[in-house]
């Protein structure tokens, strides 16, 4: 047995550290991968997922780091924010594959009124060095090895035991935390969780089922990254999620606990996987989600929100260039659509929340300026678009009412007499447009029109209204390319984050939902983002 203690840093730097403790899982995942690629070499490529087991709850994968972050490092907006570009040729052909096997929930108190909740994944981290075994040892007692002190603040003990033929690593934190390795020949295993690596271990004996049995995940050589979301994935995500919205939705405990109960009922009875590809575009990254839903699901949703075969474009042309979302929902019957939501939200829960669901409906459609949504959706043409802004009421919808009668009649009589929070429009070309939501944001649509400052002139934007979808959103990101230079470079001093347009697009078929999302940074730079030391 081989002990050995990490030095502690300074107390400066420890303390920079525990202020990202909640991070620290993540960290690790994409840490483990950059400091891999200081101990590899050309070699036959690894099947990673003949190695992670069946049961895993999400499973990610690259067959080369460097072509994941290529595109990120080259975007516009990294290269604004970053004072350099990283030199990532040496992750060049590295892969890696990433098993999340649990989650483990924890609430931290912050005063007697509020507390924070955090999820921890339990994972483990699947690679091979392509190097001699004692090449790969000394790679995880010491590249790995100081990796993780850092993370942990210093003073990490670390006990080193031959097990299985191979060589097992613990590493322990003053404050209980763990991390542990196993090295086997070339290859690494590496997690927060050692039951994860155990059950590596068994696939690796034959005694467990791989994940690539299940046939689920895409294939690998041709996507630059991609990623499987199991049934019990789902099922524990749809609580996570849950329990986040449940805090979100307000201090009242019976509020707190329908939310915390419907919400996770209502994924778990519609969404049976998810799987997730990437490749690099014109634009930066389009990541694919593929969402398979419950056949009948699938089926009235296939149905009732079908696109409409034409976008109405002049919509856009009230849309802020600088709002932080602006949606057009493009379906041929809103109403019917709306409704089969609220009867498929119905069925996936209980009687007496199913009532409460169809009762509060209508405060979804309250920030907008609109007291009866059904009523609404009767009145306007198939295409709408919400415009929103970074506070939950600073909202605006465009439509265009085929009844105006009817349409007035669902509007909030408060709201009407708000000064400017209700506008029609009766300029050549656009009649019968109508807007309502927050005073502020209506006007700042008015004025996007009138200066020829919106969304309709956005060329890319446009392009992709060609081909009909039953949403698409077009969205700012103000945030992730400061977080990404500070990741994985120095951000630049002094510096106005630069904005990252993004596109989404949303549609359904006989066997779910697929959203499309086109970005600079791909969902890969919002995982990097989360591990940036200003987060």
């Amino acid at each position: 047995m081989l002990t050995h203690i990490f030095h502690r840093r300074d107390a400066e730097a420890q303390r920079s550290d525990q202020t990202k403790s909640r991070y620290s899982s993540v960290p690790l995942i994409l840490g483990f991968s950059l400091i891999l690629a200081l101990s590899s070499c050309s070699s036959k490529p690894t099947n990673l997922r003949s190695l992670a087991p069946a049961d895993s709850l999400i499973y990610l994968e690259t067959n080369d780091v460097a072509a994941t972050l290529q595109p990120i490092i080259d975007s516009k907006s990294f290269n604004e924010a970053a004072t350099a570009k990283p030199d990532i040729s040496m992750l060049k052909g590295v892969q890696l594959g990433i098993a999340v096997t649990g989650f483990e929930t924890t609430e931290e108190e912050v005063n007697e009124e509020n507390s924070v909740l955090n999820f921890k994944p339990h994972f483990v981290a699947i690679a091979d060095t392509h190097t001699w075994e004692y090449q790969t040892r000394s790679f995880a007692e010491n590249q790995l090895g100081e990796f993780i002190n850092k993370v942990y603040g210093g003073g990490v003990h670390l006990d080193v035991n031959p097990a299985s033929g191979g060589t097992a690593y613990e590493w322990t934190a003053d404050d209980g935390r763990k991390a542990y390795a196993f090295v086997i020949g070339s290859l690494t295993l590496f997690g927060n969780d050692q039951t994860a690596i155990e059950k590596i271990q068994a696939v690796r004996r034959g005694d467990a089922d791989p994940i690539s049995k299940t046939g689920k995940i895409p294939a690998g050589s041709e996507n630059i990254s991609v990623g499987y979301i199991s049934t019990d994935g789902i099922a524990q995500i749809a609580n996570i999620v849950g329990a986040q919205k449940a805090k979100e939705s307000g201090e009242e405990t019976e509020v707190q606990s329908f939310v915390a109960t419907v919400l996770p009922q209502i994924l778990r009875g519609t969404v049976k996987d998810v799987t997730w590809v990437a490749n690099k575009s014109n634009d930066g990254i389009e990541d694919t989600l593929n969402v398979s839903l419950a056949p009948e699901v699938a089926s009235v949703l296939n149905e009732t929100m079908a696109p409409a075969d034409t976008a109405d474009p002049s919509l856009f042309d009230f849309a802020p260039l600088d709002a932080t979302t602006a949606t057009q929902y493009n379906l041929k019957n809103p109403q019917i659509a709306w409704r089969s939501l609220l009867l498929l939200a119905q069925k996936m829960t209980d009687e007496t929340s199913g009532k409460l669901i169809l009762a509060f409906s209508n405060s979804f459609f309250e920030p907008y300026g609109i007291k009866d949504g059904e009523k609404f959706l009767s009145s306007v043409a198939p295409n709408i678009v919400t415009v929103k802004y970074d506070s939950e009421d600073d909202v605006a919808v465009i439509a265009k009412a085929v009844n105006a009668k009817e349409h007035k009649a669902s509007l909030d009589p408060e709201d009407l007499r708000t000064e400017g929070s209700n506008v029609d429009v009766t300029d050549p070309g656009f009649e019968n447009i109508a807007l309502s939501g927050d005073a502020h944001i209506v006007q700042k649509c008015v004025q996007a029109h009138q200066a020829g400052q919106n969304l309709r002139s956005d060329a890319q934007f446009q392009e992709r209204l060609r081909v009909p979808a039953s949403a698409i959103t077009a969205g700012l990101d103000r945030d992730s390319a400061v977080l990404i230079a500070s990741a994985l470079s120095e951000r630049k001093p002094d510096l106005t984050p630069p904005a990252s347009r993004y596109i989404v697009e949303t549609r359904f078929n006989k066997t779910g939902m697929q959203r499309k999302l086109v970005s600079e940074f791909g969902l890969i730079g919002s995982i990097i983002a989360g591990l940036s030391p200003e987060e």
